[in-house]
């Protein structure tokens, strides 16, 4: 097997679909562990991989190891399968907080170990990851985690200081960007849009407004400029914004994200 995962949740999914659906390794050379029997199977049916309940077995039979278990599981886990994991192996986690200092200090060995932070996005193939490799990690092999990791998301290399940020950043924010749609249907329905058009409306806004940062090159502030006419619609609706506060509360909930991070 050339990739096993230990958990099967919503993000593991969102990486096996990406891998197999742009033929990065083929569902029959992927090997997935779950606890839960309808975690498994749902893995199985989805995504035609091979699935066992044993953590095990994955780290027996997979050349690259994805730790895809909640945060406050991963001591545990690491625990079970440390004098199992080989030299030659490589380990990608995905869990805010667990430092490569402190996952070196839980397997007790030298193990070659990719650090990584992607976001739910990944499971429409729009995420954005970041990647930071421990010291054990040649450039080639961690070009191929890269390889894997593009399949479903942006990816790009930064220092591990940067993590927590990362999480603020990208990893945690399709939650404040939902609720910003949210509230946008919400006004769109009261002023007598139906729902399901008012979500459409809000959704593509804001997947357009992300395109043209990305696409243009331009800074997010010109490009506000560039809807704000003089005496016009939208620079009253952004005078409202600032005085409500719009920038501070994402700035101190940003904050607020990173500092939770750390303490993980």
């Amino acid at each position: 097997m050339k990739l096993g995962f230990i958990g099967t949740g919503n993000m593991a999914g969102a990486i096996m679909g990406g891998i197999i659906k742009n033929q990065i390794i083929k569902a029959e050379e992927i090997i997935g562990a779950d606890l839960s029997e309808a975690g498994r199977e749902k893995a199985k049916s989805q995504f035609g991989i091979c699935v066992t309940d044993s953590n095990k077995e994955v780290v027996e039979k997979a050349e690259v190891i994805i730790l895809s278990v909640k945060p406050q599981f991963y001591a545990e886990v690491i625990h079970e399968i440390r004098r199992d994991v080989r030299e030659n192996q490589i380990v990608i986690t995905i869990a805010p907080g667990k430092t490569l200092a402190w996952l070196a200090d839980q397997f007790g060995k030298d193990v070659k170990i990719v650090r990584t932070m992607p976001n739910t996005p990944a499971m429409v193939g729009a995420g954005m990851t970041a990647a930071c490799p421990n010291e054990h990690m040649t450039k080639e092999e961690t070009a191929y985690v890269c390889t894997l990791l593009e399949s479903f998301s942006r990816v790009e290399i930064v220092s591990e200081h940067l993590m927590d940020t990362v999480v603020s950043v990208s990893g945690s924010s399709p939650a404040y960007v939902f609720m910003l749609i949210e509230a946008m249907a919400d006004a769109a329905v009261s002023g007598g849009m139906p729902r399901s058009q008012a979500y459409q409306f809000a959704a593509q806004a804001v997947l357009g407004s992300a395109k043209m940062v990305l696409e243009t090159g331009k800074h997010p502030g010109e490009l506000k400029d560039m809807v704000c006419s003089p005496a016009g619609t939208t620079i009253e609706a952004v005078r409202v914004l600032e005085e409500r506060g719009f920038r501070s509360a994402v700035f101190e909930a940003m904050k607020v994200c990173e500092e939770m991070s750390k303490g993980m």
